[in-house]
């Protein structure tokens, strides 16, 4: 997901806000996690029923492992960059890391490979932008990139 904040009212920038996309909300999670638990221990429940003395034992080790699983996988859904476009800088972060800084000037924007992958360059320092993003919204970042870091520059040559 790309979110695009403008600038505070005294800057000439913009500042960009990239996270993964999220097919489900934390509620939605938790209601996952609940559904397939309440599964599995309706179906141990039967299997201890039919005499099966470990089928509990299981299916906690199996909600445990489960468990782990889905905050896994939420917490890697957590990272995003940030990427601040002004007169004077281009920064991007991710967490709280500066990972690349430049002047707008001497800042380039490629695309490369056959995913279109988004790079900023300049002075030899090269950082891939959006790498979790799909396809459309790697075009979608590389267009606002271009737009912004020309608008930052003053004349928008070569870009």
């Amino acid at each position: 997901m790309i979110e695009v904040v403008p600038g505070r009212s005294g800057d000439a920038g913009a500042q960009l806000r990239l996270r993964p996309p999220r097919a489900l909300s934390a509620r939605q999670f938790r209601g996952l996690f609940a559904a397939l638990s309440g599964a599995m221990w309706l179906v141990a429940g039967l299997g201890w029923l039919a005499g099966n003395v470990f089928a509990p034992a299981f299916a906690l080790l199996h909600s445990a492992g489960l468990a782990l699983a889905l905050r896994w996988l939420w917490r890697s859904g957590e990272r995003g960059e940030e990427i601040a476009i002004g007169a004077g800088a281009v920064e991007v972060r991710r967490g709280a890391d500066i990972v690349f800084s430049a002047h707008p000037h001497w800042v380039r924007m490629q695309r490369e490979g056959d995913d279109g992958r988004v790079m900023l360059s300049s002075s030899g320092r090269r950082v891939e932008v959006g790498a979790f993003l799909g396809p459309a919204e790697r075009s979608q970042l590389a267009g606002c990139l271009k737009q912004f870091l020309a608008a930052a520059d003053g004349d928008g040559r070569n870009r």
